[in-house]
Order: C-alpha cells, then structure tokens, then sequence
C-alpha cells in the first residue's frame, strides 16, 4: 500500500515537473525571441538574457536534474539586480519585474522532490528555504506597493504663503449658485462645519434617483458629469438627457422636473449635461413669472428656460421658453452639433459654444460663440473668429465659418469687467493642420477673453501654437487676486491639458509669471506647419518627466517587454511629438492628461491651488485615407454601424489626407493594463504665491482595475485615470470623487491624506459641492458613471451631512 502511494506521488510529481518545464520553455522562447527584438532596436538586453535562462531551466526540468534550481536561482537573482538598479525601490515599477519570476520561483521550488540528486529530504529542504527567500522578496515587495513615496510626507510641515483676501462676492457662502460655485470658478466654499477632526462621522442622509438611464440603444454613451447648484433651499440639477430637476435640498424631495424631449439620436461621445444656469432677473417682482430661472442647454442644441420655482417654460424666453441656437451654422446631423457644459451669464448675457463632434470632418459646424439676452432669448451677438466683421447671425444663404475651434466646456466670467473668458479647443479634425487658416490658427487652443457688451475679443493668450495634439483647453480659467509687487493684482489661473498652469493678468490677458518658449520637435507629416517653439509656464505644471524606457509596464515580464517594444517602435522625441503615419507616435501627456473639464480649485484663505490631474500617454497613428476608406471609417452621417467608443479611436477626419486612431491611455489589447506604468492620476496642491508643490500623491485604488477587465478589488493607492474636479472648503478638506474606483473622499488639505471615504453606487465622474441649510453643512455628488472611463452607469445624487449629535456638539 505505501509503495503504490509513492508511486502514484512520484508519478504525479514527474508530470508537474515536465508541465513547468513546458510553461518555462513557452516564456523563454518568447522572452528570448522579443528581447532579441528589443535588443536590436536599441533597447535593455536583460529579457533576452533571462529568456535564454528560462530555456536552460525548462531542459533541465525536463531532465529532472537539480541544476535546473540553480540555474534559475542565478535568473531570479539577477533579476532582483536589474530591477533595483532600474527603478529602486518603486513598488509598482517591480510588480511586472518580479511578480512573475518570484511565482516562477515558487514552482520550482515545488518540484525539487522529484528532481536528481534531490530526493525527498534534502529536495524538500532546500525547496522550503528557497520558497521563504521568495515569500520574504514578495513581501518586500508589498511593503514597497504600500510605502509608496510621496510629498505629502513633508507637506504638513511646508509654510503656506498666507490668506488672500477673498471678496464675498466670488465665492458661494451657504450656497452653491453656478457650476464653479460662482462665474469665478475657485470651487470653494467657506463652510467649516466639517472638518478633519469629525469627517469620519460623515453619513449618507439621503439618494435620489433621477431615472434617467440609457435605452438599449443608447448604451455605453451616459456620463451624467452634474454638478447640481443650491439656491435658497432648492437644489436644481439636470440628466445626462437635459431632463431638469429641483429638489429640497434638505431632504431631497422632488419638488419638479421639466423634460425636454432629446431624443438618444442627438447623443454625441457620452450623453452629459454638467449642469445648470440659476438666472434672477434684476428688478423684477420675486413673484412674477420667471423672475427667477433655470437655463441649460441640451445635446439638440436648445437653450430651454424654465420657472425656477415650478419648472414651467419661461413663455417671454425665445419661443416657448427656448432657443434653437443652430441657426446660421449650416448643414448639421444629430449628435454633432450640442451643448453639454453649463452657460455662463454675465451683464444678462447667457453665453454659450458648442460641443462639435470631434474627429468627424473638416467640414465640420462651426466653433461660433453665441450670446443671448437672458430675459428674452434673443441673439445679442455672435463672435465668428473667421469673420471678425460679423456681429449676429451671417447673411441669408451664408453660414457661419465651419470648422472653427469651438468651446465645449464652460467659461468663467468677471461682472465688473464685463469679461467672459472662454477656454477654446481645436479647429475640426484635430491632428492635421494643413488647412486651417491664419485666425483660427491665431486663436484655437487659446483661453480668449470677449466683452459681452460688443462681443469682440478683448485679449486671448494662446497654449498651443497650431495644436495637432487635441490639447484642447477643458478647464475653466478660475480668478483669484494675485499678489504682485504693488498689491493683489485681478488674474486668473489658466490650467490646460499639457499640465502647464498659466497665471494671466484676467483684464489684459498678460502673464503675471513667467513664460519661457522652448524649442520642441519637428518633423511629422507636414513639418512646415509645425511651430519651432511652444510656450512653457514658470510657474507651476502638472507635467511628469518625459517618458524612457523604463517606465513601460504590464502585468509579466512579457507584456511589459512588448510595451518596451511598441516604445522602442513609435517615433518619441518628448513633448509636442508631431504626429506620423508611417509608425505610431506617442502623445505625453495625452488628450486626456493634465487639468480637464473638472477644472481646479483655489482656497484663497490659505492661499492654495488644489488640482487632480491625469499621467497617461496615447499611442497615436495617422492613417492614409485610402486605408481608412478601407476600414469604412467615415463621418457621422455617413457611418456604417454604432458611433461610440473612445474619442480618436478610428476617427475618419473626412476632407484631411488622413485619419486618426488613438490608443487612448495606451492599452495592450487583450490585457486592458496599460503600457505606462503607475500613477495613471493624482492629486497635488500648490502655493498660489509662488507656484511651488506643498504635496502630491496618487489619487484612486486598484480596487476596480486589473487585467482582462476583472476587477483586482486591492485597496492599494495605484493612481487611477480621473474625471471630474475638487471642491475645497474653509473646514479644511478637499472633497474629490472622479477617479474609477467609485469612491469618494475627503482628503485632509495640510498634508493630502484621505481622511474619509465611501463607495458610490456607480462611477462618481462629477464634480462634488457643498452647501448648508438651516445650519446644517450637506455634500453632495451625481454617481452617474462614465462609459470612457468604464465606471457603472447610474442615476443617484448622493447627499452626505454629519449626524445631527456632531453638529450640536460642535
């Protein structure tokens, strides 16, 4: 009976041992055949190295000699070297380094029993020893994960430069009266009710579901992106379809909703509606109609004013309460022409661009920025920056000029000034040049400053010279009063998807710090069009070294080995790489990097910028047209199947010599990582006075993210990609969802630690405000998730407040 036993062991044991054998020849052809390739294109040698040391210890598994435990002990240690000498200590640049060949390790070390001379004993001796130097290398290398390094260690002890005075007027007290919490964008409140101490206490009072989720046609197209607004004891938000909605902002009761009918064919990239417009008309009877309203434009390109106290249509507002803000733009098709980020009013003047589909056709609708009375509705002005001569609507039978840079985010805007500033994109089709004119070249990517008086530019000041990157300006600039020589100074803080934050003196547009034109690369598809110099900021970016080798990642060894490859491959020269057709080219920081539409935050008391940012690269190619009439990529109207997916993931650029696929993030295909490696995201504060970095941390856990799509549910701080912007408040904390992991979080503002979290029923890509009522300080954030950035799809306005036995003991 025992003898049988050892022989069915013994047997069982030769087949794993010739199994490991097959799986370390597998990875070594494949390490040694890649780093063969990767060595060749001028990259590391040690994947070739180690391949051929997978190869010699799959043989001698095969031979079932011991050797085979040394030699690959000699592959593991030399691994250690490379790896620490590669990267140091940094946790998650080890992960595909060590992992693997630690596991690896492992297994072999299982099989020694079954390999000669081992035998059972003396196998089973050294295999355990082995087995504890790898449990104890894995273990060090979890400890590196979790300690990763970050500022926010020394920050607590960084001075701050002082208060800076803030006028009552800019920010919202105990409400929350426009998207930014005023036109002057600080997203800060000076409510102190919560704060570090008792934040821990913080509990969810009450939800409300909009009932606004995607039809089955629809899906995979919602990002609700609302951040609702509180005036007096209502809160008024709208639905990723343009349904408007009050309710008790203290208890969240319905008090009514007003649907406008859009219908799912009008749904650009991602149905979204980030939020409202309040409007009280000056001197008007508080109990006559509309004499105080809500405006919002929809995704069919309406302005709709309703009765802020019933919802009802403000009859007096265009027709029936509405505007159709398409006229005299032209041919159009559902879907490319809509409004997706709240107006701005200043002076009475609603103004409003457009979202234009991006990628489609240079013969796109125009980037026309409109101003409307906001009684009325009628067309004050228009500013068409190819017609600069124009001042309404084009003559009948002319349009306004198609394919300019539009604005499709929401602009800040200074009532004594009379300014509205507005952060302008790219002219259609955003990677090729060739046939822009000389004004849409002078003002695309430009924040450009317009007098709502005349409509004309007073001043713009331009980010990107001749953009072929999608560097599209997204944030809202945010006024602040700057400290200069001779006292504050009116400015603003223009940050931009580069990372660069500019600091502009908000009446002339003239930089308060430093600018410095740098020489950037040349070359691409037309490098005559491509500018020798582009602007950096002095002051303070977002930006992160330029990538190398080194910082390409995966899950393995193999994966993060073919990520070397693809960077060895593409044409790379640093920021501004022109874009290229014959290979692909990387974009650092992508169209997605640095601030976007969620904006920054000031805290003008402690004199603080506060700023989420995305660090991920896009692996981009120009493809000729003839192979992308091939591939059947053509503009919206004329599409062959569901429009949808990433932004510049095969888009046709219809009337360009090429199209453009973007590899947004960067993703290998069947593992979904990414090739860059952690953080994909962070969070950092500023010193408003001088620029400086006071701390910076990863912002999001990898509790949602893993390979294949399945979630890895570690709460370990990866850093994830993050839309939607910071709320910061006089309790100091900064309130922050927008990452992917569904949380959000109350981050203690002195030294950027997360004081407080909770996990939303879906993606929380919003931006979050606060308010109070009757004495009671409330949070609240849309989870209405987000298909680009893969969080689950909802409908819930979550409203957090601390329990009433807090706020009496406070």
């Amino acid at each position: 009976m025992t003898e049988r036993n050892v022989s069915r062991r013994d047997g069982a044991g030769v087949w794993f041992v010739i199994a490991l054998g097959g799986l370390m020849f597998l990875c070594g052809v494949v390490l040694a055949a890649g780093g063969a390739w990767l060595a060749a294109l001028g990259g590391s040698p040690y994947y070739v190295v180690a391949g051929v040391g997978l190869l010699a210890t799959a043989i001698l598994l095969w031979m079932r000699r011991a050797a085979a435990l040394y030699v690959y002990g000699i592959v593991v240690a030399g691994t250690v070297a490379w790896s620490l000498w590669e990267v140091g200590p940094n946790g998650w640049a080890l992960v595909p380094r060590l992992v693997g060949p630690l596991v690896l390790l492992i297994l072999v070390v299982a099989a020694t029993p079954w390999l000669v001379p081992f035998r059972h004993r003396l196998g089973a001796a050294l295999g355990w020893a082995a087995a504890c130097i790898a449990v104890a290398a894995a273990g060090a290398l979890v400890i590196a994960l979790i300690n990763q390094p970050s500022t926010a260690a020394v920050a607590a002890a960084a001075p701050l430069s002082g208060g800076m005075q803030d006028p009552s007027r800019l920010h919202p007290g105990t409400d929350w009266p426009a998207y930014g919490g005023s036109y002057a964008a600080r997203r800060y409140s000076p409510l102190d009710q919560i704060k570090p101490g008792n934040v821990a206490e913080l509990r969810k009072v009450w939800t409300y579901h909009t009932g606004d989720l995607p039809s089955q046609a629809a899906k995979g197209t919602y990002g609700a992106e609302t951040t609702p607004l509180k005036v007096g004891d209502s809160l008024y938000l709208c639905t990723p379809k343009n349904i408007m909605i009050a309710l008790d902002a203290a208890s969240g009761k319905e008090r009514w909703r007003y649907d406008p009918k859009v219908s799912d064919e009008y749904i650009p990239y991602t149905a979204a509606c980030r939020g409202v417009v309040y409007y009280a008309v000056p001197d008007a009877d508080p109990q006559s109609a509309c004499a105080s309203r809500i405006i919002e434009g929809t995704l069919d390109a309406r302005l709709i004013a309703v009765d802020a106290r019933n919802g009802k249509p403000c009859a007096d507002f265009g027709r029936d309460g509405a505007v159709d803000t398409t006229v005299g733009i032209g041919q159009n098709v559902p879907g490319m022409y809509s409004i997706t980020s709240p107006p701005t009013v200043v002076r009475g003047v609603v103004v409003t661009g457009h979202q234009v589909l991006d990628g489609q056709k240079r013969d796109a609708p125009s980037g026309v920025i409109l101003g409307y009375d906001a009684v009325t509705g009628a067309l004050r002005w228009a500013w068409d920056m190819a017609k600069p001569e124009l001042t309404g609507l084009p003559p009948k039978g002319e349009t306004f000029t198609r394919g300019t840079p539009n604005m499709w985010t929401t602009a800040s805007g200074d009532e004594e000034l009379g300014l509205v500033y507005l952060p302008l994109g790219v002219s259609a089709v955003d990677y090729w040049s060739g046939s822009r004119g000389e004004l849409e070249k002078k003002f695309a990517t430009s924040l450009v400053a317009i007098d709502v008086t005349t409509g004309k530019p007073a001043w713009h000041f331009q980010t990107v010279r001749n953009d072929v990157w999608d560097y599209d300006l997204g944030s809202q600039a945010t006024l602040v009063d700057f400290p200069g020589p001779a006292g504050l100074v009116p400015a603003l803080i223009l940050p931009s998807k580069r990372g660069d934050l500019f600091v502009l003196d908000r009446r002339t547009g003239k930089p308060l710090t430093g600018v410095e034109e740098r020489r950037v690369p040349q070359a691409g598809v037309e490098p005559e069009q491509r500018a020798q110099t582009q602007p950096f900021s002095l002051y303070a970016t977002l930006q992160k070294p330029d990538l190398v080798e080194a910082d390409m990642w995966g899950m393995s060894p193999i994966d993060q080995m073919v990520c070397r490859i693809l960077f060895r491959k593409a044409s790379y020269k640093g920021i501004f790489t022109p874009p290229t057709t014959d290979r692909h080219s990387i974009e650092y920081p992508g169209y997605n990097g640095g601030s976007d539409w969620g904006g920054i935050a000031v805290d003008p008391v402690r004199g603080l910028i506060i700023a989420n940012y995305n660090d991920m690269p896009n692996y981009n190619r120009l493809v000729p047209r003839a192979e992308a009439d091939r591939r059947g990529w053509a503009p919206r109207n004329q599409a062959r199947g569901k429009i949808g997916g990433a932004e510049g993931a095969g888009d046709p650029q219809a009337g360009a010599p090429y199209a453009i696929n973007v590899n947004a993030g960067w993703r290998l295909p069947v593992t979904g990582l990414l090739c860059k490696q952690p953080p994909y995201g962070g969070l950092r504060a500023i010193d408003l006075k001088s620029g400086e970095t006071m701390w910076d941390r990863p912002l999001g856990q990898a509790r949602t993210n893993g390979p294949f799509g399945i979630p890895s549910m570690l709460p370990l701080t990866i850093g994830t990609p993050n839309n939607g912007g910071p709320v910061v408040t006089a309790g100091g904390l900064i309130f922050i969802a927008a990452t992917t992991d569904n949380l959000i979080r109350a981050v203690d503002l002195a030294t950027g630690k997360t004081v407080w979290t909770d996990v939303l029923p879906a993606g929380g890509q919003a931006t979050p405000m606060t308010y109070s009522v009757g004495g009671k300080q409330y949070l609240a954030i849309m989870a209405g998730g987000h298909h680009f950035m893969e969080t689950p799809i909802g409908d819930e306005l979550v409203v957090y407040a601390l329990p009433d036995s807090a706020v009496a003991s406070r």
